[in-house]
């Protein structure tokens, strides 16, 4: 072997390329031209193009072999500018040269400069046409959704004698798929006189991505010979078209194969395992990735926190994601949606601010996320410092963003700012329609609700499953039956939607609210399945408003036998009879709660004040400033009293004096809450009280009297709905 021929294999093999670089120096005092291409091109493979376009410039004779060197450098690593000085000054040119400047526009989505390119080339002379050139052109196509562009390709495939290129048939195939002409892969697929793996799995993909599920399967069984990337299209085309029991058996029998696995073989079964929250199957996989050293992959790893987190188990997401080595924003995003799917809202506000401290800069949907998750809490004044984060950033413009927002407003009670966010969108769709109908409808806002609705309908969007909950939901609170009855018929007819429990719910509760029980009875009676636990206690609640014994009676027993321990049929229950002051069967349900050991879950409320949450239950005096709040109240009693104020003593579920049950009820937490935001929100600005469970009718009333006497605006959110007092009334008008 000559020396050169040993530098040119020193190059080929060794990675310092400066060292070999030197040693070239040394030994040659003029390198011959082939040996300097082999350095231009060693230099360029490593990225090093500063040093090849140096040796470049000072090689003293440069051939097409040179210039074709420099010029792929500059095409491979994008940029385009010193590609096409490079091409520009050629003297001469073939096709690697054309092939070259067409794949780097191509490569980079310029469309414009690619098809410049192309014709250029023809015209220089069909003679440089080649398969790669053809290649590059259909895959820009494909990725631009060109189609257009992809068939006048195609008729240059037939023209000059291409058609028989499994190269060329591919990404021709693959072109058609993508821009949804599915017919036409397959006609170019089936007139392909020679057919290798690599088009097998194109049309594969094509045929899952159109949802042609028995066509791919009988595809997949014909061919004679499959490899690892076979599987995994059929694995993952199973899992997007929603067939993950197919994915999961397909992942077995593949095993069973002995193939080689990779991370989107692990990634879709581990979404199918998801979809389906099939946790030992989840976990089963878990160990194979184990076992195939594939945990530290950093998206396997991502695809293992979301299944977990869709199985419930947070503790094992949160394991997987702490022993992960490497993360990224997807990773750091699984683990956050994770916890605002489980209702861990403050656990995703906390990892979005841990984020940030590694510096991850989060995308459109971990910020639509976390935006959720403060949505889910209430906490309007994170939400709004993420709003700020969004316009800073840019992200604003993403609609994922702008529907979290729509949502976040809506959610802690500022319906104007959801209502304006929704105005400014340049893009809306049924996520943003639902998002602002959902937010209306919390508010019992009935009458707005319906007209959005139906403005959603006009725009030619249509709604979904969410949005008739919103809309019926307004409707009942509004006592809105006809039309309730109504919009609930027109989602069966006309939207084709199958009504699920919570649209049932909702007609239970539109009955009860309006005090037809015996419609609501006989509604029930002719559901396809029976009312959930939601269901019942809502009939319950409108039977102790109503004071219906019999009804309320049904209503508890079956909310008994599907919830032995839901302690709402009890209390529901019990405040029937105390009503009519039957305190002996009061007394009988309580012994009964006692003996089977439920106990009725404590209600507290809770203000945000000052970055400091402030939480009260019942008769609390833990508060530092208990003295002021307690004094604030009893002159707040007497103002309520003077105006009209009744205390509803009917809903203590005491047998006890009256006098006594007014001391129980002017200290609900609540109550304390409000009258903590009396002392301390300033005048001006509205006081924001949330509570766990639903307010109760006296409070609902009082609030009434001090928004009317204090000229404060109140925004309550129990576990049902918003209530905003204002002037003496509330926005969910008197049945709560």
């Amino acid at each position: 072997m000559s020396l050169s021929n040993h530098y040119c294999e020193l190059l080929k093999q060794c990675g310092d390329t400066k060292k070999v670089h030197c040693n070239i120096i040394k030994a040659f005092r003029k390198p011959e031209t082939f040996m300097l291409n082999n350095l231009v091109n060693a230099y360029a493979k490593l990225g090093s193009i500063t040093y090849a376009c140096r040796v470049f410039e000072q090689m003293p004779q440069r051939n097409l072999y040179s210039w074709n060197t420099l010029l792929s450098s500059y095409s491979k690593l994008g940029r385009l500018p010193q590609m096409k000085r490079v091409f520009d000054a050629m003297p001469t040119r073939d096709m690697i040269s054309w092939n070259s400047l067409i794949s780097g526009y191509a490569g980079r989505g310029f469309l414009v400069q690619s098809v410049k390119a192309y014709n250029m080339m023809l015209s220089d002379g069909s003679y440089n046409l080649n398969r790669i050139a053809l290649s590059s052109m259909l895959i820009l196509a494909s990725n631009q959704n060109c189609v257009h562009l992809g068939r006048q390709i195609h008729g240059h495939v037939v023209k000059f004698g291409f058609q028989s290129y499994v190269f060329v048939g591919s990404p021709l195939v693959d072109m058609y798929s993508k821009t949804g002409l599915i017919f036409c892969a397959r006609q170019v697929f089936y007139e392909m006189p020679e057919k290798n793996v690599v088009m097998y799995n194109t049309l594969i993909a094509g045929l899952m991505r159109s949802g042609r599920i028995e066509d791919t399967r009988q595809l997949f069984y014909e061919m004679r010979v499959k490899d690892s990337i076979t599987w995994t299209a059929m694995i993952a085309g199973f899992t997007q078209n929603g067939f993950d029991i197919e994915a999961i058996d397909l992942f077995r029998e593949m095993r069973l194969e002995n193939l080689e696995m990779d991370q989107y073989t692990f990634g879709s079964v581990l979404t199918a395992c998801g979809g389906l929250t099939a946790l030992l199957e989840g976990k089963q996989v878990h160990a194979y990735i184990i076992k195939t050293d594939y945990q530290d992959n950093i998206f396997v790893g991502s695809a293992l926190v979301d299944m977990y987190c869709k199985c419930k188990s947070i503790k094992s997401a949160e394991s997987v994601f702490g022993k992960m080595t490497c993360k990224n924003v997807v990773s750091w995003t699984a683990m956050l949606v994770g916890y605002g799917q489980n209702s861990y809202s403050e656990e995703a506000v906390k990892i979005f601010c841990d984020m940030q401290k590694y510096g991850i800069e989060p995308d459109d949907f971990t910020l639509g996320s976390v935006i959720s998750s403060c949505a889910n809490l209430a906490s309007l004044e994170e939400g709004a410092q993420f709003h700020g984060r969004a316009l800073v950033s840019g992200l604003l413009s993403f609609i994922t963003v702008s529907n979290a927002l729509v949502t976040l407003y809506g959610k802690c009670g500022s319906i104007e700012d959801s209502h304006r966010l929704f105005s400014e969108m340049i893009f809306v769709d049924k996520v943003s329609w639902t998002a602002l109908v959902s937010g209306y409808a919390q508010f019992g806002k009935a009458n707005e609700t319906i007209r959005l609705f139906e403005s959603m309908l006009t725009q030619g969007f249509k709604p979904d499953k969410v949005t008739f909950i919103g809309v019926l939901s307004a409707c009942s609170r509004a006592g809105l039956v006809e039309k309730g009855n109504q919009i609930f018929e027109s989602m069966i007819k006309e939207h084709m939607i199958v009504p699920i429990q919570d649209h049932y719910t909702c007609m239970i509760d539109l009955f009860g609210r309006a005090g037809m029980l015996e419609e609501a009875r006989n509604f029930i009676n002719k559901m396809p399945f029976r009312p959930d636990a939601i269901g019942w206690a809502s009939l319950l609640s409108s039977c102790r408003f109503y004071r219906n014994m019999e009804i309320g009676k049904w209503a508890a027993e079956s909310l008994l036998k599907l919830e032995p321990h839901n302690t709402a049929s009890y209390i529901l229950l019990s405040s029937i009879y105390a009503a009519k002051g039957k305190w002996e069967e009061v007394a009988i349900l309580r012994k009964g709660m006692r003996d089977k050991g439920l106990r009725k879950e404590p209600g507290c409320s809770w203000i945000k004040y000052k970055n400091q949450v402030h939480i009260f239950s019942a008769d609390d005096r833990s508060n530092p400033f208990s003295d002021q709040i307690y004094s604030e109240l009893e002159k707040l009693n007497y103002k309520m009293v003077r105006e009209g104020y009744v205390p509803d003593v009917g809903s203590v579920l005491h047998d006890v004096e009256d006098s006594e049950k007014i001391k129980m009820l002017n200290h609900h937490s609540e109550k304390l809450a409000i009258a903590f935001g009396l002392i301390f929100i300033p005048p001006g600005l509205p006081i924001r009280v949330v509570k766990n469970l639903r307010v109760c009718g006296d409070c609902h009333n009082a609030t009434k009297y001090i928004s009317k006497i204090t000229q404060r605006e109140i925004l309550v959110r129990d576990a049902a709905r918003f209530h905003l007092f204002k002037d003496g009334t509330c926005s969910c008008g008197d049945f709560w």
